[in-house]
């Protein structure tokens, strides 16, 4: 193995993520990523608890950081303008790891039980979004048509993200994703017939 380095958690990370373009998701073994990472696979489950979870390992940060930014939003702060706030601070999470969503999304794309997850990771966000409307005092059905909108706003503006190299940064896409939700929402033209 060698002298230790750190950010193991990093460095498996990023092994299984190389791996998982290379050979796809279902050929890479705990093994190869251990081993790529100059790590055991010991370690490997120190830190994940199967090799999906390097996907999806940092839905539950996400998650939470959306909560406490919705949470934390002005009292005075309408149900949009509360999940402006959870995808403000979605958006500068994200934007971070730019490069790790560009290797992480077309492998779960590519297979149908991590689309699966990566549903059931949303719908999670969904629930959270709305628990924390209603106890800023927003009722039913409010709650959770905001939640349900706001993470609609963010599946948009994420794919766009992803899809377009020379796409501004996500933080901006998503108030633009929303800007036009609310603009969708406020269409007050009669319907043609």
């Amino acid at each position: 193995m060698g002298r230790w380095k750190p950010d193991a958690r990093g460095r498996l990370g990023k092994a299984a993520l190389e791996l998982y373009a290379e050979r796809g998701f279902d050929q890479t073994t705990v093994a190869e990523i251990a081993r790529r990472a100059g790590l055991t696979e010991r370690t490997f489950f120190r830190h994940y608890a199967d090799k999906r979870e390097v996907l999806f390992g940092g839905a539950a940060v996400l998650e939470e950081r959306m909560a406490a930014a919705a949470a934390g939003a002005p009292a005075s702060a309408g149900p949009l303008d509360a999940v402006a706030a959870a995808l403000d601070a979605a958006g500068e999470m994200l934007q971070e790891g730019r490069e790790i969503a560009l290797l992480r999304q077309p492998v779960i794309v590519a297979h149908p039980e991590l689309r699966e997850r990566e549903m059931a990771k949303l719908a999670s966000l969904v629930e959270a979004l709305a628990r924390t409307l209603r106890g800023r005092g927003v009722p039913d059905p409010e709650a959770p048509l905001a939640a349900e909108a706001g993470v609609g706003v963010f599946k948009v503006a994420f794919e766009r993200w992803i899809l377009d190299p020379d796409s501004p940064a996500l933080p901006e896409i998503l108030r633009d994703c929303l800007s036009a939700l609310r603009s969708v929402a406020s269409d007050a033209r009669t319907p043609a017939s």
